[in-house]
């Protein structure tokens, strides 16, 4: 790889793996937030003469203000909202400090009340993203105020650092550090671009692999499959801030910036599905395709268009003179370059020749010169979309990121049959187990520590943040203890070299916290690891800093994480089966919704007021994205009596039904002069029947249900309808609509899909056999790909 490649890769990889640079403007939101209220709360104060306990004080507790109002206003909503949302953190503080301040002298009563508090701060979550941040703030309002034996003679005092340091984060926020919708979409599609050239790599690998390594061609099978759902991922980001006021530059619709990237990703699904059919083969091209893929990678399209136009035409030169020539692609169109090569009619030895795995190579060409294309044009407006056409994203952003499993898990019921409580909300389940936890993680922290409990209660209020089935909350908590013994070692050394020093150990807190942020979406262990670091730093600046008093910190967290592990498991669980079951209804519904559309394009009919296909298969992408994150826990060794390659092989089909879909509702759009196809139509209806009664049918069988077979046998019987003359050419969305039909049979089967008479052969290898050579009419630029 040349040294300019070698950068690109790696800056690819930076760009990639924070798409819109969200982590890292949090992160260093939060530091300049941080840093800056510290020095206003020290100013504060020295003007008020509080002595350095008291400064040091209002200090921490501004820097807590800042940390959490940082995270609360960092998304792009306007001012006004910013303003709303801030106005209440004071109050969510306050409320917190008060309670605590009047039960800070009965241990008892603080006990019983901390856990209403907890209890308080879990349940306000189900009123909105801002009552997330309320909560926690309620929540260390009290834990400040009544472990730390605030007064009413300081609550004044320190009611007002609070509302300085969310007036000044407040500030920051809607200034110098707010969050430019715009400028962050420019920067997702970056990032898809990225992420694009990630999986051009891996398929320059596949093709340059030993055919005779086989445990080398799976693992980059692997990784080439997670790569397309880190796009997919991105897709999606670009479609939720597409929604966001402001952020489609002058000149564009977001549809049409949805439209474009839509069909950017098919393209590099098309160059990833050709690749995987080629690794391993002893195709003649493949030295050829795997130079273009590798030009791809390296950001260096103008060779990748020109190595691709020269196999291109070196295909059709064989056309011309082999004697049973593979159908001849027409060149590339010199007046029209958005359109790719059209297949000529093909005789019936050209469809056998067009079965030979070297057209394999034709079609990641004819994708790799697409996608360039497509780049080429991405800074170019569109006339043909109307920008003043109304837009639904099909996602809603949480924080300019994708939302997490609890939108799938709020339907979800807990396993427990016998309890009336099992049919609460997911907050207020979480609410009641938050306060089991906590009562447990009291009673058993003081046994260790009379003093240094709150640590195990605090390892039980985060072991229910952010998480939503039992086997998340396994994982984070875990997470948590990991983090926490890791960073011992850490910890204690930084500590030794920076005692004594106020700045360095300010420094050190500061840029702690700024990495835990960076990392906390990619790793929560590596979050915690920080935190374990910065704690260390505070009890230095304390002077009450030992290795002995991190090790209790260790033993009370493993506490705490241990019986939030145990509530969750027994107390109201949510169970990760069953969401993960709520997840494929949603998919499934989703899948037959935009197969009826499909159908209805197919025969000609008039569109609905419904949304286009464009949205609806950007719905059928994020149902997808959720079946993969709750579904995650169950692709490890975690679940008792759960096969992880069986989820993982899965996961791997539903990916393949979702490109396979994509193409077929792109394709009408790329041929509007397509002429009505009733049974293709009544096929995709089919298909959508099968898809409703999967959403329906119990888990896999040896055989699909009655409903799925039924539905299937339809689809096959209307594809034979009309059966072609020799030598005619088939619709190219033909292909996608006997793929889906192959690959629903297996996902309504425990096992390999059972042979049946007149069915298609069984995918062995879905990625490969999602995208075989099958003869086509040419429909615009997907014609030789799907």
């Amino acid at each position: 790889m040349a040294a300019t490649g070698w950068i690109s890769e790696t800056w690819d990889r930076v760009v990639g793996s924070d798409p819109g640079l969200q982590r890292l403007r949090s992160a260093l939101s939060a530091a300049v937030a941080m840093s800056t209220t510290l020095g206003i709360e020290y100013v504060y104060g020295r003007v008020t003469d509080r002595g350095p306990q008291g400064t040091l004080v209002v200090m921490l507790l501004g820097t807590m203000m800042a940390m959490m109002g940082s995270m609360a206003l960092g998304d792009a909503a306007g001012a006004r909202r910013k303003i709303a949302t801030a106005v209440f953190f004071p109050v969510a503080l306050g409320a917190g400090m008060t309670v605590g301040v009047c039960v800070a002298k009965h241990t008892d009563t603080k006990l019983a009340v901390f856990v209403a508090v907890m209890f308080v701060a879990v349940f306000i979550r189900r009123f909105g993203m801002p009552f997330f941040f309320y909560g926690f703030m309620i929540w260390m309002g009290y834990f400040f105020a009544s472990f730390l034996g605030a007064t009413f003679a300081q609550l004044p005092s320190l009611l007002i650092a609070v509302a300085i340091a969310a007036a000044w984060v407040l500030l920051l926020m809607t200034t110098v550090l707010r969050t430019h919708a715009q400028r962050t979409l420019a920067r997702v599609r970056r990032a898809f671009g990225a992420r694009a050239r990630s999986v051009a790599r891996v398929c320059a690998d596949l093709l340059e692999a030993d055919p005779r390594d086989a445990r080398r061609l799976a693992r980059l099978r692997r990784k080439l499959h997670s790569r397309q759902l880190r796009l997919a991922e991105t897709a999606l980001v670009i479609e939720g801030w597409s929604g966001t006021p402001g952020a489609i530059p002058q000149g564009f619709s977001a549809a049409t910036v949805r439209r474009r990237v839509l069909d950017a990703h098919l393209a590099i699904d098309a160059l990833a599905t050709a690749a995987d059919a080629m690794a391993g083969t002893d195709a003649r091209h493949i030295a050829d395709a795997a130079r273009i893929a590798d030009h791809l990678a390296g950001s260096d399209y103008d060779a990748a268009g020109r190595a691709a136009r020269r196999l291109v035409d070196r295909y059709d030169e064989a056309g011309r003179t082999d004697p049973a020539p593979a159908p001849a692609p027409a060149p590339f169109p010199a007046s029209a370059p958005a359109s790719a090569p059209a297949s000529a009619s093909a005789s019936a030895a050209n469809r056998s020749a067009l079965r030979d795995v070297d057209c394999l190579a034709h079609h990641l060409a004819t994708a790799a010169w697409e996608f360039t294309t497509l780049t080429g044009q991405a800074g170019v407006p569109d006339t043909a979309v109307d920008g003043e056409e109304v837009f639904e994203p099909a996602v809603t952003l949480a924080m300019g990121a994708l939302p997490g499993s609890a939108a799938v898990a709020f339907s979800v019921s807990a396993r427990s049959r016998w309890n009336p409580l099992g049919k609460l909300s997911l907050t207020t389940r979480q609410a009641v187990q938050v306060a089991v936890a906590g009562t447990l993680a009291i009673l058993v922290g003081r046994e260790l520590s009379q003093a240094r409990y709150y640590w195990a209660v605090i390892a039980t209020f985060i072991a229910f943040t952010g998480t939503a089935t039992r086997s998340e909350t396994f994982i984070k908590a875990s997470n948590r203890v990991v983090g926490t013994l890791v960073g011992l070692g850490a910890g204690i050394g930084l500590a030794h070299l920076t005692a004594g020093h106020t700045y360095w150990i300010i420094t050190v807190i500061i840029l702690s916290m700024s990495c835990g942020f960076y990392l906390v979406s990619i790793s929560y262990a590596a979050m915690i690891f920080f935190v374990t670091i910065m704690v260390s730093q505070l009890y230095s600046e304390l002077h009450e800093f030992t290795a002995g008093l991190l090790m209790l910190r260790l033993e009370e967290t493993a506490i705490g994480a241990a019986i939030g592990i145990g509530v969750a498991l027994v107390v109201l669980p949510t169970s990760t089966r069953d969401t993960v079951y709520s997840a494929r209804v949603g998919y499934y519904t989703a899948l037959g919704e935009l197969l009826r559309a499909c159908a209805a394009q197919l025969a000609g009919e008039p569109a609905a007021e419904a949304p286009g296909l464009d949205a609806q298969v950007r719905v059928v992408d994020h149902r997808l994205q959720q079946l993969a994150l709750v579904a995650r826990p169950l692709t490890r060794p975690l679940v008792w009596g759960n096969d992880p390659r069986v989820m993982r092989h899965r996961l791997t089909l539903y990916a393949a039904v979702t490109r396979q879909i994509r193409a077929l509702a792109v394709g009408p759009r790329r041929a509007p002069g397509l002429p009505p196809a009733p049974h293709l139509a009544a096929a995709a209806r089919a298909l959508a029947d099968a898809a409703t009664a999967l959403a329906l049918a119990p888990s896999p069988q040896s055989r699909p249900a009655a409903e799925v077979e039924r539905a299937l046998r339809a689809a096959d019987a209307a594809m034979l309808a009309a059966r072609p003359a020799p030598g005619t050419v088939l619709p190219a969305v033909t292909r996608p609509l006997l793929r889906l039909r192959q690959l629903l049979r297996e996902l309504a089967v425990q096992g390999p899909a059972p042979e049946t008479p007149g069915s298609a052969a069984p995918t062995s290898r879905i990625v490969a056999a999602s995208d075989g050579p099958t003869p086509s009419r040419s429909v615009g630029p997907r014609s030789t790909i799907r």
